[in-house]
């Protein structure tokens, strides 16, 4: 796709969570967040609140007067940005430091030619209009076949078989019987050779028949066409009728390259596109053709319409059967100068498409959601129909950071579109405190919904830092287990939401959101015991997760350990049924069963 989108700031350090927390960062109220602030020792400048409050960006529950590090993991605390000053009231709004922190950049919204890059594969076939079946003329037995084998050419006119036929001898000697008599009789002369004419034969046969005298008991079988014997359809001895076919012929010197469209490009290919494509077997050799036809019907079992390629095959280079991969430059009919977006600046619920307006203010930068109209997808980005004029400027990575920070803050949101009370501190975090008990379960969608293969790949460094995490504690290796943790919010950060449609969005915005809360605070504990309680919580969201999306190319196993958390019991994901306990670690590596296959 070609599109001409001009970044105005690129920011580095992804990451899904940090978006979660610069909510809290930004819009913690004070009344949840008074006890929270005791508890660490904090202390606010009451008697100037209009003063520059200093927060931690990992626990934003911190609010002190003064600079300094955050009493809990010790990283510099940052300012926090006063969102009571005057302005939009349902934006959201964000300093230059923490669209740093939330990788939060924007672009300038413009018009281009929609053009897509459509990728489809296909099959060189025979051209059906230059294949024959080469039938027999004359009824018989096959005594001879002269091509035994596929794949053998022909000329037109040559001998492929010898068949015996018990009417043709009588035929034979009807003839000479004529032949005694054709002075007189000139006209049954006549008939009798018409007769043998109706069998193929030619007059040089007929003439070389009446020259020796001596009747033939096989007769030859010539090609009507030249070209390469694709199907034998007969064996010596075969008894045959007249007009039944002995071989299927095909002339390859022009074939089709027959491509398959699925229904969500069907909009962008028509009949007169060009197409450059690829062939496996040449590496490095481009071929170019015309579509010259595609068809009226999708086919029912593959969910796909053929679009067809004539091409000439000069020296039989292409043959039948190979693989091919071709690209059309493909432009939408009565689409000329169209508002053109990024896919990752549209956030998608299944029935709501939103994006993030950024806007510059004496107050500084704030954004706020606005719903829009897709139109077909180009490639990377996305087609819009309605919502956005050109010039605005809108945020194309980091929306799901700036999301989140709106919906803490009571702001409308993609998930709550008419805003709600703002979250604060840690209210509704396992563990820690906020009116959220240490053994609330975190909620887990487990509904089973398709996803595509490329959704799945996405899936993997995700669950791989999960099983890393796993060894981890089962060798009670509390450093490397926060290590894994961490890369588990990086990874879950760089998973392509897009991949998720239909019902799999909202049930991965679930998962996502799950692992987000519960994977936060575990760089920053303290003992081996608390990151097991948390990564309880975590295998749970995860085999949600597997049920969910099948994201395994083998079964994968649920493990069960009854005496995990003080005899309470806790499941893990296993990519075999060997036991190493990760909750009770080298002191009870073994214990533990099998509780559920997912195949």
């Amino acid at each position: 796709m070609k599109t001409n989108w001009k970044n105005i700031s690129i920011i580095a350090v992804p990451t899904l969570i940090i978006g979660v927390l610069l909510g809290w960062l930004f819009f913690g109220s004070s009344g949840n967040q008074t006890k929270n602030e005791q508890q660490h020792g904090i202390t606010l400048n009451a008697e100037n609140p209009k003063g520059t409050i200093w927060t931690c960006s990992m626990h934003p529950q911190i609010r002190r007067s003064e600079p300094g590090n955050c009493p809990i993991c010790g990283m510099e605390l940052i300012p926090l940005m006063n969102d009571t000053d005057e302005g939009d009231p349902m934006a959201i709004s964000m300093s230059p430091m923490a669209m740093q922190l939330a990788n939060v950049s924007t672009a300038i919204v413009g018009k281009t030619i929609p053009i897509k890059s459509v990728r489809l594969n296909g099959k060189i076939q025979a051209d059906e209009r230059l294949i024959y079946s080469q039938s027999s003329h004359i009824p018989g037995r096959i005594e001879r076949l002269m091509i035994n084998f596929t794949g053998e050419y022909v000329n037109k006119g040559q001998i492929i078989a010898y068949v015996y036929s018990p009417e043709l001898v009588t035929a034979q000697e009807e003839l000479f019987e004529a032949q005694k008599i054709k002075e007189t009789q000139p006209q049954l002369f006549k008939s009798a050779q018409e007769k043998l004419k109706n069998w193929k034969l030619s007059d040089q046969q007929i003439a070389q028949m009446l020259k020796s005298g001596n009747k033939k008991q096989e007769f030859p079988v010539l090609a009507d066409v030249s070209g390469y014997v694709t199907e034998k359809m007969v064996n010596p001895g075969d008894y045959i009728g007249q007009g039944q076919a002995i071989y299927q012929v095909a002339n390859l010197s022009r074939v089709w390259v027959l491509f398959d469209i699925y229904e969500s490009d069907m909009a962008w290919v028509k009949k007169g596109d060009q197409i450059a494509f690829t062939v496996q077997s040449f590496p490095g050799e481009n071929f170019k053709g015309t579509i010259s036809y595609l068809d009226p019907v999708i086919d029912p079992n593959t969910r796909v319409a053929r679009a067809r390629v004539a091409v000439s095959n000069l020296n039989l280079k292409l043959k039948p059967e190979m693989f091919a991969s071709g690209i059309v430059e493909a432009r939408l009919a009565k689409k000329t100068n169209t508002v053109v977006v990024p896919k990752t600046a549209v956030m998608w619920t299944g029935k709501r498409s939103v994006v993030y307006i950024k806007s510059n203010s004496e107050n500084g930068i704030s954004f706020i959601m606005r719903e829009v109209v897709l139109g077909p997808e180009l490639g990377d980005g996305y087609l819009i129909e309605s919502g956005l004029q050109e010039g605005e400027e809108i945020a194309v990575n980091g929306t799901f950071s700036i999301d989140a920070a709106a919906q803490l803050a009571g702001k409308p949101s993609m998930m709550n579109p008419e805003g709600g009370p703002a979250m604060t501190g840690h209210a509704g975090m396992p563990g820690m405190g906020g009116g959220s008990s240490p053994e609330k379960k975190t909620s887990v969608p487990t509904k089973k919904v398709p996803v595509g293969q490329q959704a799945k790949d996405a899936l993997q460094p995700l669950i791989n830092e999960y099983f890393a995490m796993k060894d981890a504690l089962a060798a009670d290796d509390l450093t490397k287990a926060q290590k894994a943790a961490a890369n588990i919010q990086t990874a879950i950060s760089k998973v392509n939401m897009s991949l998720f449609t239909g019902a799999s969005h909202d049930v991965w915005m679930g998962h996502s959101s799950n692992i987000g809360k519960i994977i936060q605070h575990v760089p920053h504990l303290k003992n081996i015991g608390e990151v097991r309680k948390s990564f309880k919580e975590l295998s749970n969201v995860f085999i949600g997760l597997a049920n969910s999306f099948k994201p395994f190319k083998k079964p994968i196993y649920v493990l069960n350990c009854p005496k995990a958390d003080e005899n309470k019991g806790a499941d893990w994901l296993s990519l075999s049924k060997d036991i190493k306990n990760p909750y009770l670690g080298t002191t009870m590596l073994k214990c533990g069963s099998v509780k559920e296959t997912i195949n």
